[in-house]
């Protein structure tokens, strides 16, 4: 039995005293997080807020297996939010439709949550009207019929194992009737609490085809930025959840085939939401040594290639920086790429790695 078909479903309760400690950690982390950035710049914080969200867009999409382009997202995100940035592409339609969801979650976080609302989150989330090869119902509840359920499978066809069955395709106009009533209503629960509850009982009730994990996570995001009382992201919980994600699936299949006591979901939330925001150290560093350089007198010198590369370099460059990737990624000549590279080393803004081998690499040296 899951807990949906509990007689009272969904009225969860929880240990408070087992909570409390967890929860008053996450409130000291959040205000300090939060008064730290009051002292930053508008550009800073502008910074922050793109690194984040960029981070938030492409895990949350990791976790359930599908890789975007990071440069993609960011010029999808800078764009909506009228960033002048360097080194914008174009974007498809499925970035597009991501981070729409995700920017609407979280800077309309003061906006009411209703089936409308979440239709259109749906809808841009599979702008083709697919999921991979398969055509979905979008823009509207889920419509399966008793003989084919909505389960949450893993595993090879003929051997896959069923982690989770959601309510039948029936009750999803009621249940989303009250979830939303719900999560709209001014409780008196603690609300960084209510993002945990509200990420659960969404994805119990699951009540779209696909994009059910996605959108639960944007509705957390969006109570989360209640709780902070800003549209302003400067920590990820997907990131986190992302490197958590076996055991994120796993407390969730836990909690599904339990009672509506939810204080092991709840303890795993809290302290991952805790992590995520001790990680924000590492966006806040880049954005600090992005501001350094660009304050320097010399970065007035940089050209337009050089100022895309470096801040790919600062946002966390994969793999090693040689002269032939320069080439591709700023669309230019391995010589070109050789003087912007050697022209960076006289100013003292990149160094030749020490290990050798075929292909010479570079690293900042700021």
């Amino acid at each position: 039995m899951y807990i949906h078909q509990l007689k009272k479903w969904p009225e969860f309760t929880w240990d408070t005293d087992e909570i409390t400690s967890l929860l008053a950690s996450v409130h000291f982390k959040q205000g300090k997080l939060l008064g730290y950035i009051e002292h930053l710049s508008f550009a800073l914080k502008a910074e922050a807020v793109l690194l984040t969200l960029t981070q938030d867009v492409m895990k949350s999409s990791e976790i359930e297996g599908e890789i975007l382009d990071i440069d993609q997202v960011r010029s999808s995100i800078a764009r909506r939010l009228g960033l002048d940035i360097a080194g914008l592409v174009a974007s498809d339609r499925d970035v597009d439709g991501v981070v729409e969801m995700m920017l609407d979650a979280t800077q309309r976080y003061d906006s009411t949550l209703d089936k409308e609302r979440l239709f259109g989150w749906h809808a841009a989330l599979f702008p083709t009207g697919r999921s991979s090869m398969y055509r979905i119902v979008v823009g509207d509840w889920r419509k399966n019929t008793k003989d084919d359920p909505m389960q949450v499978v893993s595993g090879v066809m003929g051997r896959e194992k069923v982690h989770f069955q959601a309510p039948d395709s029936e009750q999803v106009p009621i249940e989303m009737e009250r979830f939303v009533k719900w999560f709209n209503s001014d409780d008196v629960i603690d609300p960084i609490l209510k993002a945990a509850i509200a990420h659960l009982w969404f994805v119990t009730i699951h009540p779209f085809e696909d994009g059910n994990g996605r959108i639960s996570r944007a509705i957390a995001d969006m109570q989360l930025a209640r709780a902070d009382g800003t549209p302003g992201r400067f920590y990820s919980m997907s990131s986190q959840i992302r490197q958590e994600r076996k055991q994120y699936y796993s407390i969730l299949e836990k909690t599904q085939s339990g009672d509506l006591d939810i204080t092991t979901w709840l303890t795993w939330f809290l302290a991952c939401l805790g992590r995520s925001i001790d990680a924000s150290d590492v966006i806040l560093a880049s954005v600090m040594r992005k501001a350094k350089l660009w304050m320097m007198p010399v970065a007035q010198k940089f050209n337009d290639r050089q100022r895309m590369l470096l801040n790919k370099l600062m946002d966390g460059f994969e793999g090693k920086l040689t002269s032939s990737k320069w080439a591709k990624i700023a669309k230019c000549s391995q010589d070109t790429a050789t003087r912007d590279i050697q022209d960076l080393i006289l100013k003292g803004i990149l160094v030749k790695d020490e290990a050798g081998g075929r292909s010479t690499s570079y690293s900042l040296n700021v």
